[in-house]
């Protein structure tokens, strides 16, 4: 389909940047609402029932961010002096201001692996022995998707040899599931087929599944209760908190499946970068809806290309020097995939022939 012609942007740089679509504005502005502190918003109580649902857990909690759900989920888990097993470019570690540390007094263990994950070889390796000179290993913690790996699925298969090691250590787990469902969808998995392995998960609704704010985080009951006091402590106790969780009761019935889109347009999206000079790309490992790419020296910096891009309406990410990420979304159609494709093409053809 030819490139249309418009003045809105094709933003690439991540799909927390979606907007509410007139149905979830109507959700949002017919929501029952009440005092969630006091635990009666009818809303969030539904929200939070069904998100418990899907995931398989006992008991889910509504929360403002991503960053406060796995928060908690630490604080709820650990004991300061304690270490956390993560991958070196996990969420926790990069994105969240320090959080471990700072709020629950937790330093983290960093491990190296490809496109962001591990295997149970290099958890069991990093388990601190029982002694008083050490930390103690008390929570391990898996993103799935991963976003600095480029949107990758974790199989199945390692998380449960994962969780083998954890359990002969009595440690804990944590899925930082803020893109599950983009997993899932990927996969053709159930939630519970990847939450089963996990004594805690985050969901978050703000980004793929489109809604405004907010993300949950399911477990059993009694560690819900633990995470509900932290929430209070973090400051993140709600009120008449239904009218944003109307919009993730919406994303979460309408907006699941419908994330194939959005893999089939990054897919679209690499497909088309590979075939222009000046930069690299790797097609294959483009799993859902986030892509990396490479800009070569001889062409520029990442922050040149972005910039240029941006000035002809075509919005992207520089995470480094040279590298660039593109996410795929709800708000971004097929046609404006080819707007971008042909903006691009353009740009790094002229930097070719300068």
């Amino acid at each position: 389909m030819p490139a249309v012609l418009t003045d809105r942007p094709v933003d690439l740089r991540s799909d927390t940047v979606t907007k509410p679509t007139a149905a979830m504005r109507r959700a949002m502005a017919e929501a029952e609402v009440g005092d969630d502190v006091f635990g009666d918003d009818p809303t969030v109580n539904r929200l939070q029932e069904k998100v418990a649902e899907l995931l398989g857990k006992e008991a889910a909690i509504y929360v403002p961010s991503g960053s406060m759900a796995n928060q908690t989920s630490i604080r709820a888990q650990t004991q300061p002096g304690d270490e956390i097993i993560a991958h070196a470019d996990s969420h926790i570690y990069h994105y969240e201001a320090g959080a471990p540390a700072g709020l629950s007094g937790c330093s983290l263990r960093l491990l190296q692996g490809p496109r962001g994950m591990f295997d149970a070889a290099a958890v069991r390796t990093a388990m601190r022995p029982t002694d008083s000179h050490f930390p103690q290993t008390a929570l391990i913690v898996i993103e799935n998707t991963h976003n600095r790996g480029g949107g990758t699925c974790w199989p199945l298969d390692e998380i449960a040899r994962i969780r083998a090691v954890a359990d002969e250590n009595r440690v804990r787990m944590h899925l930082d599931g803020a893109r599950l469902m983009n997993a899932c969808v990927a996969k053709g998995h159930k939630p519970p087929q990847y939450t089963r392995y996990f004594d805690t998960v985050s969901i978050c609704f703000s980004k793929g599944l489109g809604a405004p704010v907010g993300s949950a985080v399911a477990s059993t009951k009694e560690t819900i209760k633990r995470v509900h006091r932290f929430r209070k402590m973090f400051g993140g106790g709600m009120r008449q908190a239904g009218v944003i969780a109307a919009a993730a009761l919406y994303a979460i019935e309408n907006n699941i499946e419908r994330l194939a889109e959005d893999h089939a347009h990054a897919k679209k999206l690499a497909m088309g970068i590979a075939n222009m000079p000046g930069v690299s790309i790797d097609v294959n490992a483009v799993e859902t809806n986030i892509l990396y790419f490479d800009v070569h020296e001889s062409t520029g910096t990442a922050k040149w290309l972005c910039d240029t891009l941006r000035g002809k309406g075509v919005w992207m990410l520089p995470t480094g020097p040279q590298r660039i990420r593109a996410v795929t979304h709800l708000d971004v159609s097929a046609v404006d995939i080819d707007r971008a494709l042909t903006i691009m093409n353009s740009v790094l053809r002229a930097a070719a022939g300068k």
